[in-house]
């Protein structure tokens, strides 16, 4: 019988911790894995020599080495299941007023613009034969001011609204957003050097560091992952899901999402409240006078 060919895993930033941990995940559970990593770190070197993944320098700051990424893809007649972005950095940190506007911009496209255009220009080789996932990391500020962190917390919102588009647009991909929650990953470390500049948080990051918790494990984030490209896009398109408050992996959940087009999106909260009687609202105001 011939054999069934591996199905491909395409990972922005496999040198992070998540995108390592992950990688290795893909690749025990029988997937081949395209790797990309921008500087030869000791994640990267652990990872070489493994079984069916192959590893492609390409700093996704640079549009012309997104190029080099595509071409390469186009050589190895690439064809991917899945799309999934490690890639990130909260800096700069500090008040907006206190930063360089061009590091802050940087930053934006770091964390969101630079993975948008990636999927753009990989897109062409998804798999053709049945839909494909593109997952993405969220972060925090989703529902409240990130303080210090502005950057990073408006381009992760950018792709938070940008899988929803994305969803709408294309049948052919189940796109989604993942927020990990408080990781155990060398990202802090930016806020440790950061100092003051980080205001509140810096305590909050030092306590988490201090107390050795794990916090989210890597299993998590892998199985709350792998259960939404499973669920496909009924449930998972479009979406932002919490692997820590949500309560992935149950039938429950899957039946809510799919009976309200609205849950887990970005939504102004009573988005549709009207007054029973048109003049009601000029009333109440004038009663107050």
């Amino acid at each position: 019988m011939p054999v069934k060919r591996k199905e491909t895993v395409v990972i922005l930033g496999v040198s992070a911790d998540i995108g390592k941990e992950i990688c290795l995940r893909y690749l025990r559970d029988g997937y081949s894995v395209l790797g990309t990593y921008r500087v030869l770190s000791e994640n990267v070197k652990s990872l070489r020599g493994k079984d069916n993944l192959t590893l492609f320098r390409c700093d996704l700051s640079r549009p012309k080495e997104i190029e080099k990424l595509a071409s390469f893809a186009a050589k190895k007649k690439l064809s991917w299941k899945t799309f999934f972005s490690s890639v990130g950095t909260t800096e700069p940190i500090g008040r907006f007023f206190a930063l360089d506007f061009d590091a802050w911009a940087d930053s934006i496209h770091i964390n969101g613009i630079s993975q948008l255009r990636a999927l753009h220009a990989l897109y062409r080789f998804r798999s053709k034969e049945s839909v494909s996932n593109v997952v993405f990391l969220a972060g925090g500020g989703t529902n409240n001011p990130f303080r210090c962190y502005s950057a990073y917390c408006l381009a992760k919102i950018m792709l938070i609204k940008m899988c929803e588009l994305i969803d709408d647009e294309n049948p052919d991909l189940n796109a989604f957003i993942v927020g990990p929650g408080f990781v155990r990953t060398k990202n802090h470390y930016e806020t440790l050097r950061a100092g003051t500049k980080a205001e509140a948080n810096l305590a909050r990051v030092k306590d988490f560091w201090g107390s050795g918790k794990p916090g989210t494990s890597m299993d998590d984030i892998y199985g709350c992952m792998r259960w939404l490209e499973v669920q496909g896009r009924d449930v998972a398109g479009g979406r932002n899901f919490s692997v820590v408050h949500d309560d992935w992996g149950k039938e429950l959940l899957a039946r809510q999402l799919k009976g309200d087009l609205n849950m887990y999106k970005l939504r102004r909260f009573g988005n549709d409240w009207k007054s029973d009687i048109a003049g009601n609202r000029n009333k109440a105001v004038l009663a107050t006078k």
